[in-house]
């Protein structure tokens, strides 16, 4: 299901202020009278490149076995990003901001593991689809919300629009490359590998104690390569800068699509399914998206799992937390991307 984001929603979350400019007067915005597809083609034609779009959904994280709260992403990020400056630096008028895709249906707090994760693949085939209509209109995607589950979605996706396997960077504590034992959040890029999708697949921050000797074994296996996060934040035996060096050569190498993922579990105490303290900084985390989009061909950025319900601080604090930091990182992804491009 497609839900589009309209003037009236973007007037909805606008501050405006005398002989300032802000980034939601500018941007393309959708219409409810066009499918998505439509929308998207529209969008192209009046000149976007970017089209930021959501998934509201927590039914992967929960299939899981995590907590929910990662489908109410977009309204957070969106009140944010919309009133920023338009200016010099950026005009807005590159990217459009399409609304949200979802199941059509809920389901309850009491669903078990095997009705999650059957949503989870339902929700699959509806990712693959409109992933594939933003694309084929010539948009770049930008993804947040829902969980990582998505990956698998996205992939899938831009295999189906370029004839290509995908080479894929993601900082994340967790690969996500667990069995496949049904689908959820922890197995999105097990089962692209398993269908053809993510030939090249490289972690950045992965956590040496979050994941099971049973999933490094499969990431080695398939070929898969990381940086810890105990290596470059705490050991010091790399620097972020080096690293990001060798990983978008190694990207560039493989001559395929480039797929950009960040589970926001990474950044510390960011609100999500599996926060935590011992993350990374927001700021490294943007200079990741910015340093790839910048250097690497990447075809969309996804940024998962947020979910400001899960704030330590209550509701409201995780609205202003998720919606800065995800607004952060959309424009890094915006700006390393203009670059790359002009």
């Amino acid at each position: 299901m497609f839900s589009a984001f309209t003037q009236q929603h973007c007037d909805s979350l606008l501050t405006l202020r005398p002989n300032e400019t802000k980034l939601g007067q500018q941007v393309y915005l959708a219409s409810t009278q066009w499918s998505l597809a439509q929308n998207a083609q529209q969008a192209k034609s009046a000149g976007a490149q970017f089209a930021i779009i959501a998934i509201a959904e927590d039914v992967g994280p929960r299939a899981n076995l995590g907590r929910g709260g990662a489908d109410d992403a977009f309204v957070s990020s969106m009140q944010q990003l919309l009133n920023l400056q338009s200016n010099r630096f950026f005009n807005g008028n590159e990217c459009a901001i399409l609304g949200q895709i979802s199941l059509d249906h809920s389901l309850p707090i009491t669903a078990s593991i095997e009705q999650l994760r059957d949503a989870t693949a339902q929700l699959d085939d509806i990712v693959i689809t409109a992933i594939s209509d933003v694309m084929q209109a010539g948009l770049e995607p930008i993804v947040i919300g829902g969980g990582h589950n998505n990956a698998y979605g996205l992939l899938m996706a831009t295999k189906a629009i370029t004839g290509l396997p995908v080479a894929a960077v993601n900082l994340d504590p967790h690969s996500d490359f667990r069995p496949r034992e049904g689908r959820h959040s922890g197995n999105g890029f097990s089962y692209a590998a398993a269908n053809g999708a993510l030939d090249h697949y490289h972690i950045l921050g992965l956590h040496e104690l979050k994941n099971s000797e049973q999933t490094l074994e499969q990431l080695s296996l398939f070929g898969a390569t990381w940086n810890s996060v105990q290596q470059i934040w705490i050991r010091r035996e790399l620097s972020l800068e080096t690293a990001l060096k060798q990983i978008a050569k190694s990207l560039n190498q493989t001559q395929l699509p480039v797929a950009l993922e960040l589970d926001v579990d990474a950044i510390a105490n960011m609100p999500s399914s599996a926060a935590t303290f011992a993350g990374i900084p927001l700021l490294d985390a943007c200079h990741y998206v910015h340093y790839i989009a910048k250097h690497c061909s990447c075809r969309y950025a996804h940024f998962a799992e947020a979910a400001p319900a899960c704030h330590h601080a209550g509701i409201d604090a995780g609205y202003r937390d998720a919606g800065q930091s995800l607004s952060e990182l959309i424009y890094a992804y915006i700006q390393g991307r203009l670059t790359c491009l002009n």
